[in-house]
């Protein structure tokens, strides 16, 4: 599994396309709706399935876990909510905190993990 975290709108997911060669149909972009499709070759919007988990009282590291074996040859994107200003809203610095620890966690069973700036790759490991 490759990780893919950068901010909103930098290149995250031309950076998919690009150096793995998805098509938009490979992607599959998570919804607070739609929750999550573990068997998808690129999982776009990480952060839209830990809002829905923060919102349904669950434990999205847990979820992952228990999934693991489905996303481990797939590409994960997520926006990075983790850094900066600290929401006031309780349910927003759940949110924030979930998408954090789930990331933490993806990258360390990551291969790689890449870093978008500006359209920029950055290689984390």
């Amino acid at each position: 599994m490759d990780l893919i975290i950068g901010g909103a709108y930098q290149g995250k997911r031309e950076l998919s396309k690009r150096k793995y060669g998805f098509s938009d149909a490979d992607i599959y972009t998570c919804g607070e709706e739609s929750g999550i499709v573990f068997g998808a070759r690129c999982i776009d919007k990480i952060e839209e399935f830990t809002l829905k988990c923060v919102r349904e009282g669950q434990d999205a590291v847990e979820i992952f876990k228990e999934h693991r074996g489905e996303w481990q040859d797939s590409v994960l994107i997520c926006q990075d909510i983790f850094c900066g200003v600290v929401p006031l809203g309780a349910d927003m610095r759940a949110w924030r905190e979930t998408t954090g620890r789930l990331c933490a966690f993806l990258s360390g069973e990551a291969v790689n993990v890449f870093r978008v700036f500006c359209g920029l790759e950055q290689r984390l490991k």
